[in-house]
Formats: structure tokens, sequence, C-alpha cells
């Protein structure tokens, strides 16, 4: 069943930026030591390009830290920390890996140890099912619960967020229950607390009004499949493993005969090579680039400290060809 209308992520906006996080009190894995925290931590990032901060949320899928989210929850983060509600411990974190096109990301957060987990739900789905998401809402740090059933299965959306980013997303669970900014990337449970899905997204206009919202989640086995692939390390068409690989430069879309530079960041590695706002790209290694999404594309392909040739046309319409080496980057 596609839903063609446009949705917005569920951002928590943090000094003019944004990103997302919801959780829950969850079922665990228990061992002989207390585990520490209910198995769902808050994602903290600074988008430091951007000169902003943003919250979200994570489920615990590793006793040693491995935590699920959203991709657009760590979308931009220079630094990203990983804080056990309720408790002292708070980890620095690095990305495993990520999938764009699915909206999934896992993270690793460094000297973890004896956290606990949450439990997911391999039972079939059904309309009217009552379901609960418990998270970071509006940001605050804080757990909190938002009750609900599912309303419909199997929906397509096409969702925004507030760095104007847009995704299609296919396949979720539609709930009445009231997702909000901060809600991102975290479990929605059924009633005996088990996870069934990740929430993504909800409502423009709704999603404030506990009266009238409407919010999707990815389902938790096909969130969980594009995690254990990531934990794998295999690499693909649609999953990042590792670093990402960064030019420097701020985009935007011209013509189909490159990308305009809209701007660049200060030392980065197109700056070093001579690369400035106004110019136009339109090659990397002899690859046409035609838009934004072709550039990213590309460097997805790519790690730091590789090196590439790019190809542009400075503001006098001189052709150069010039090579940078890439650094280390936030996730796209």
């Amino acid at each position: 069943m596609r839903n063609a209308i446009r949705r917005r992520l569920l951002l928590f906006v943090a000094a003019g930026l944004a990103a997302a996080g919801i959780a829950a009190g969850v079922a665990f894995a228990r061992s002989g030591a207390t585990p520490i925290g209910t198995g769902v931590v808050v994602i903290n990032t600074t988008l430091g390009y951007q000169d902003g901060a943003a919250a979200g949320t994570g489920m615990v899928l590793t006793r040693s830290g491995e935590v699920l989210t959203n991709n657009h929850v760590i979308r931009g983060a220079t630094t990203i920390r990983v804080v056990v509600p309720g408790t002292k411990y708070s980890y620095p974190a690095t990305v495993v890996g990520y999938d764009v096109t699915d909206d999934v990301a896992v993270l690793k957060a460094v000297g973890a140890s004896n956290l606990k987990t949450v439990t997911t739900s391999t039972s079939k789905l059904a309309l009217g099912q009552k379901v609960t998401a418990v998270g970071n809402a509006n940001g605050t740090g804080r757990l909190a619960s938002a009750h609900g059933a599912i309303t419909a299965l199997r929906q397509s959306i096409v969702v925004s967020d507030d760095q104007g980013g847009t995704e299609s997303l296919s396949g979720l669970i539609k709930t009445n229950a009231n997702l909000r900014p901060g809600d991102s990337g975290g479990p929605l449970l059924n009633r005996a607390g088990k996870v069934i899905g990740m929430d993504t997204a909800a409502s423009t206009g709704v999603v404030f009004s506990s009266a009238s919202s409407e919010g999707y989640a990815i389902p938790i086995a096909k969130a969980v499949s594009v995690s254990k692939q990531i934990e794998s390390g295999r690499a693909s068409t649609r999953v990042h493993i590792g670093a990402t690989a960064f030019l420097g430069i701020q985009v935007q879309s011209v013509t189909s005969t490159g990308v305009l530079v809209a701007g660049v960041v200060p030392g980065g590695p197109a700056d070093s090579a001579g690369i400035s706002a106004g110019d136009l790209i339109t090659a990397i290694d002899g690859n046409s680039i035609a838009s934004p999404s072709s550039l990213s594309t590309y460097l997805l392909t790519k790690k730091p400290g590789q090196t590439v040739t790019v190809t542009y046309m400075d503001q006098g319409g001189m052709s150069h060809s010039v090579s940078v080496t890439l650094a280390s980057g936030p996730a796209q």
C-alpha cells in the first residue's frame, strides 16, 4: 500500500539544526551481573560544519555497545556520544556503518560493557495491535512514553528533514502513537515490551498533536537485517562501512552538466586543492557528476585517505583537473 504524501523525519532542532531519537523500556537478556540501563540510549551529536548540535536515541544490540538507530540521527555529525539515561554512563561513539536508503545506522559506544540490550519480536503484526513508543521526546534526555495502535502496514512514504534531505521509505508500520521531535531511532514496542519497529517519521503539522498523530516505523526485522550486514563488514551499493570520505564542500544542483560549489570548508581537502565557491564540478575520476546525489553516491564508494581526481570549471570558464586526498568526515 503506497502513501503518496510527504512526511517529515522526527527531528529535534538544537542550535538551529536537527537530529532525532526515541527509546523505550524493553525486555533484555539477563546475566549474572546487573546490566546497565534499560536497553535504550540517548544519542547526542555535534554538527561541527553546521555549527550546531542535536539529540536522538538508539537501541542497544550488544552488551559491548553496538547501537541501532536511524541514519538521519547521525547524518552530518562530527562527534557522537551515547548516554545511558538515568545513570552516570556516557561513551564516545564511532560509526560502524549505515544504509542511507533504508535509514539505518549502527554505532559503537567506545568502552561500553555490560549494557542491557533490547529484545525483538518475530510475531506477525496486526491492524489495531496496541503499541508503545518510549523515548527522548523533544530532546530532553529523559525517556517518555506514547501509546497507540497499528493503523496500517506495508506503507511507502517520502520524508523530508530539517537539513533539506529527502528519503523514500517503504514497508513501514503506521501508528497513531504520538511520535514527537526527538523520536527517531528508538523502538516501537508491543504489549509484551518487545521491539517490533524503529520509529522514523511523522506527519508534518501533526507531530505535536496527540489528537491526530500519525507516525511510521521501520519493521525491526528489516532494521536488524541491515544491522547484521553492517556488523559483518559487507559493504554494498546501499551499505557503507566505516568512516565516510570527505571532500569538504557544500554543493547545489545547477544543470545536468555539473554541481555548483556553494561553500568550501576552510583547510579541507577541496580547499587545499584550490577548489573555490562558485566553481562547477563536472566529474570525479572521469565519472560525470550531474547532481549532488550523484556526487554523494560516488564518494560513498571511497575511503578516507584515498585520492580522487576532480574535474571542475572555474568562474572564468577554464577547466581544471586536480588530485584531492579525501579526509574523514560526517556520515551522509
